[in-house]
């Protein structure tokens, strides 16, 4: 056992390296690569001055502020881990200029002690110079997507674009590819897709957050700019025949 430990521990590591397949997508086409992530090196600080949590910087920002919990680099996947006194999600952002995007990962809800919280969940963000643009909310009971609150003071409000009662199970990884062309956003998460439109969500982003509440992972992380997909029409009408109202 002491001998397989170390192996097993180096093998663990070698999968969470391994490459991910670029996924199908249904709205949008690939283009130039953006950002290819694997975790397999510490994090370097981020270039630039961060306008909070939103813009100014480029690259990884993680453990900025206390709200925004603990993240680490371990075993070739990147984990947040809320502090629960603190009462926010974990939140790490990648700072990059884009607009019509497509992006690849893969994510996990880590199967810890809720510590008085009520729920997991692990969300996906695209963000503009100032706040939330679109996401990707993901859960034990399945997922959802959002145009998000843009203000947060107000007038602009969430507005719900779909939803999947899938359940994703703990500690298992699960595939999200996340679409976003004009003012249009689509999620695939496992093979499931949701699409949605608003307006807010056709404009050009700074940044994208991922949102742990309590533990989760990411891996193999790529971003693409996205063009039009010629399938789209067929696949959007196929996507919302068989999908549920938000």
């Amino acid at each position: 056992m002491n001998v397989l430990c170390p192996l097993s521990f180096l093998t663990l590591i070698s999968l969470n390296l391994l490459a991910l397949e670029d996924q199908p997508t249904l709205m949008t086409s690939r283009g130039k690569l953006l950002v290819n992530e694997d975790f397999a090196q510490p994090l370097k600080p981020f270039d630039g001055k961060s306008n909070g949590f939103a813009s100014g910087f480029s690259g990884w920002r993680w453990n900025a502020v206390p709200r925004g919990g603990k993240w680490a680099v371990e075993e070739g996947v990147f984990t947040g881990r809320e502090t629960a006194e603190v009462k926010h999600p974990a939140t790490a952002s990648y700072g990059f200029m884009y607009k019509d995007v497509i992006i690849q990962c893969q994510v996990r809800m880590n199967d810890v002690p809720l510590a008085g919280r009520k729920y997991r969940s692990l969300s996906v963000r695209t963000v503009d110079a100032k706040d939330y643009v679109c996401s990707i909310h993901l859960s034990e009971g399945g997922f959802r997507i959002t145009k998000d609150d843009n203000d947060h003071a107000g007038p602009d409000k969430a507005v719900p674009l779909g939803a999947a009662k899938t359940p994703l199970k703990l500690d298992e990884w699960h595939t999200v590819v996340f679409e976003v062309l004009g003012n249009e956003m689509l999620a695939t998460v496992d093979g499931k897709s949701l699409t949605g439109s608003h307006e807010l969500i056709d404009r050009q982003k700074h940044s994208l957050m991922f949102v742990v509440g309590v533990e989760g992972s990411v891996r193999h992380l790529k971003v693409w700019e996205a063009f039009p997909n010629a399938d789209w029409p067929l696949n959007k009408t196929k996507i919302q025949a068989s999908t549920l109202k938000p």
